[in-house]
């Protein structure tokens, strides 16, 4: 059984590391594709259809900000309430106060997101609610840490490499039963704990069991300009906030099609090979118009096939020189928008690069997230393998990569067919 839901989302930081003389807005308030960035936040939970009401904790002096904010979302969805709560001196106090104004909203759960997280999506929410209607205590939206990860006591001292096995990278949305995260957070502050960093460590100690549930590497937190910048770029190449809120469910898509698409790139001179646009250090580079990512290449000519709708050489021809160097994941994205204006879906992808070199395993987890990424949907929907050639063709002669990709993808069953 669905259980109503709430959403609290964090916005009385001052966020110092983005400060500005010439702009003292706090990060949330900054601006992305000209809006600010908790109006973007503030789409995801107002036009999901289990989020009945949105609690925001804000800073006094951000009442106007907050107001603007508001202002500029964009809501399709209707009967949403917008609450407001003033927070305290640590994220901590924020939370807290954000749960007591919410006491008597009546909601059974709640979701708990930072406002500087503009890009969560639809499915994260989903995996997160889905798992609270089945009883869980805690869930932990995360994506599993992929960089190699190094330990050093202070500067000169020897490095230590850590096992990343089992490791993962906390995000926000972490949803709880609303009473149990209440209680768990009035018992930290009688205890005058107030060090917890997040909402599930908070929980962890309070004796609650947390489960994990698939993030999203797209769904990162602005701290840094860099970030900024990076969100800027996001919201440019992937306007996904309207096609998420549009898009039907797998479900109700009866009409299942599969394309499969093949590509390879010769080695040339380089220092690293694009996969999935995902760079991988080498000893050489891949030969190409674009940035040659043969990945990509070949999920996007799996994805056309689909739908019937040509080869990646006839949308972006090789002979324009405007594609010369372009980076491989804007002919994916244009892919995926074919399909959407179909009013379809992608459902799977299933990827197996065949090279002798260099290894795909370190870097297979990196692929698999920046495809899901790139093609909007959950990463357990993509499978990215590698094999040899047993040292014959092109390939075994270290002359290159070869990519198969194989895509399934759901559309509309037409009464005409």
């Amino acid at each position: 059984m669905n259980k109503t839901a709430a959403a609290l989302i964090v916005a009385a930081g001052r966020g110092t590391r983005l400060s500005d003389p010439g702009n003292r807005q706090p990060k949330q308030y900054k601006l992305i594709a000209g809006r600010p960035v908790l109006s973007h936040t503030l789409d995801a939970f107002l036009n999901h259809p289990r989020i009945s009401k949105i609690m925001t904790v804000i800073h006094p002096d951000d009442t106007a900000l907050y107001g603007a904010a508001v202002t500029a979302a964009e809501c399709t969805v209707k009967d949403k309430e917008l609450l407001t709560a003033f927070g305290g001196d640590t994220r901590q106090q924020s939370v807290l106060a954000g749960l007591k104004a919410l006491e008597d909203a009546g909601c059974e759960c709640v979701l708990i997101h930072d406002a500087a997280r503009p890009f969560v999506s639809e499915t994260v929410i989903n995996g997160l609610l889905l798992q609270l209607d089945a009883g869980a205590e805690g869930v932990l939206a995360a994506v599993p840490v992929v960089d190699t990860l190094k330990h050093c006591e202070e500067p000169g001292q020897p490095l230590r490499t850590i096992d990343r096995s089992g490791l993962w990278a906390a995000q926000t949305p972490q949803a709880f039963p609303f009473k149990l995260i209440l209680d768990a957070h009035l018992s930290a502050a009688e205890a005058r704990r107030s060090d917890f960093t997040d909402d599930t460590g908070l929980a962890e100690w309070a004796g609650v069991s947390v489960k994990l549930s698939e993030g999203d590497p797209g769904n990162f937190k602005i701290t840094t300009w860099q970030d900024l910048s990076r969100a800027e770029t996001q919201v440019k190449q992937a306007p996904m906030n309207q096609q998420n809120r549009t898009r039907p469910p797998l479900s109700e898509l009866l009409d299942v099609r599969t394309g499969i698409g093949y590509d390879v790139h010769a080695f040339e001179a380089g220092d690293a090979v694009i996969l999935g646009g995902v760079a991988i250090p080498h000893g050489r580079k891949l030969k190409g118009h674009s940035d040659a990512d043969v990945v990509l290449h070949a999920i996007t000519d799996a994805t056309l096939g689909a739908i019937g709708d040509g080869d990646i050489g006839s949308h972006f021809p090789p002979s324009d020189p405007k594609w010369k160097g372009a980076s491989s994941d804007m002919f994916q994205f244009d892919a995926v928008e074919r399909v959407t204006k179909l009013g379809g879906r992608l459902a799977h992808i299933d990827v197996t690069i065949i090279c002798e070199e260099p290894k795909i395993g370190p870097h297979r987890d990196a692929i698999r997230q920046n495809v899901a990424q790139i093609c909007d949907i959950p990463a357990s929907r993509v499978s990215v393998k590698a094999t040899t050639s047993e040292r014959l063709g092109f390939t075994g002669r270290k002359e290159g990569i070869a990519t198969l990709a194989s895509v399934t993808i759901r559309l509309p069953l037409s009464e005409n067919e």
